[in-house]
């Protein structure tokens, strides 16, 4: 009987890739991300995000993007990324007078 254990876990060893799943539910709306899933490739992916994320129609469109393949932007630098849009004022439309036929904008 051995007692000796192996050094890696068998299971993610052989685990598939993650996957982020972007889902659009109108033409001419925005792909909202709506969850993840592991699959081994691309085509698989979008097999099964369409059967796990649109299983009532819901949808017309469906991305999926390996998790490692997007880049964020750290939250701890919001400051740097987002406060220097707040000196220039000129940028809000609270300078612009909208003519009556835009009123609903």
């Amino acid at each position: 009987m051995s007692t000796s254990t192996p050094t890696t876990n068998p299971a993610t060893a052989t685990e598939w890739p993650l996957w982020e799943v972007f889902v659009r539910s109108k033409a001419g709306l925005d792909h909202k991300h709506c969850g993840s899933l592991h699959a081994a490739d691309a085509k698989m992916a979008v097999q099964m995000a369409r059967d796990v994320y649109t299983r009532r129609q819901e949808g017309t469109s469906v991305w999926v993007v390996r998790s490692e393949q997007i880049v964020a932007s750290d939250p701890a630098d919001k400051d740097m990324y987002f406060d220097p849009a707040e000196d220039k004022v000129y940028r809000h439309p609270t300078f612009y007078v909208l003519p009556q036929a835009v009123n609903h904008m």
